[in-house]
């Protein structure tokens, strides 16, 4: 994004609010609408005519990779929980820029619904070349007595078991040249102490991207991570009290939370060839927080 589109963003923040559910909608609900397209990102074909599978694609960071990769012409498999309306209107955002996208709903940390979304996917675009693990929920907690065994198991279903099952699927279908993206957290480097469920999953999924890729290279698939820092999607203010949800991101070093369409490009690059001597790596869009790890 352009210097002075940052430089207006920085001014302006979000005011109080809250959602009541995980891991949030983002129509209608999130004050102001997080930007999940930058009209300064011109395609280059780089995608075209690859099928990508991409969970939790309905909003948020999800949201914007998906019109990142209309833009570079790929068609999309889009898996979601059951945020229908955003989904809907992500596919038609998609569509605008002369994309095909498929809505796959379904709770991903169930096996067998994981592997009828790859099953889906590849039935119906005949193929699949790159997976994008994104889905995620997170929950609020300054106590770690807090966090019940039920929540514990609900957020590493989500985040750990999702990207676990959907991977393992999708590895019959995966090629010599394809990628996985898994998005991981700054919290995974240097915690969090209220999202600590949260942050464990991370670990755990920046730990499983360094072994699966070395597992994988020999079979000409990459895989890699994003780390993002404070984004604003709507699972902020499905997470965090009010009051926080207001200050969210301003102590970055950049002063804000990063919005979607920033995080987009480093995805496109690990999807496509343009990382072709990439793997086992995160790259981390953090609003410059230094991670020496």
């Amino acid at each position: 994004m352009k210097y002075e589109d940052i430089q207006k963003l920085q001014t302006e923040g979000q005011p109080k609010q809250i959602q009541n559910r995980q891991p949030g909608v983002e129509d209608g609900e999130v004050t102001p609408m997080p930007i999940f397209d930058d009209p300064n990102y011109k395609g280059s074909g780089k995608m075209k005519d690859k099928v990508v599978l991409i969970t939790g694609g309905d909003s948020g960071i999800g949201r914007a990779v998906c019109v990142a990769l209309a833009k570079e012409e790929a068609k999309v498999a889009l898996a979601y929980r059951d945020e229908h309306d955003d989904a809907e209107t992500t596919k038609a955002l998609v569509e605008e820029y002369g994309g095909e996208c498929l809505l796959i709903d379904g709770d991903i940390g169930e096996e067998e619904t994981a592997k009828k979304t790859v099953e889906k996917a590849v039935k119906h675009f005949g193929r699949l070349d790159s997976l994008i693990n994104n889905a995620a929920e997170q929950h609020y907690a300054e106590d770690l007595r807090d966090i019940s065994s039920d929540q514990m198991e609900r957020t590493f279903k989500t985040n750990i078991f999702g990207a676990f099952h959907v991977t393992k699927a999708a590895l019959d279908h995966l090629q010599p040249g394809s990628s996985i993206v898994n998005s991981v957290s700054v919290v995974a480097y240097k915690g969090m102490p209220v999202l600590m469920d949260y942050a464990a999953t991370k670990g755990a999924l920046v730990a499983l991207t360094r072994s699966l890729s070395e597992n994988l290279v020999s079979k000409g698939i990459r895989v890699n991570g994003v780390a993002p820092g404070p984004v604003w999607t709507p699972l902020i203010p499905a997470s965090f009290p009010k009051e926080q949800v207001e200050q969210f991101g301003t102590s970055s070093p950049m002063g804000r939370p990063g919005q979607p369409a920033e995080l987009a490009p480093a995805y496109i690059y690990l999807a496509s060839d343009d990382s072709s001597f990439v793997s086992g790596e995160v790259i981390h869009v953090n609003g410059g927080q230094v991670l020496n790890n």
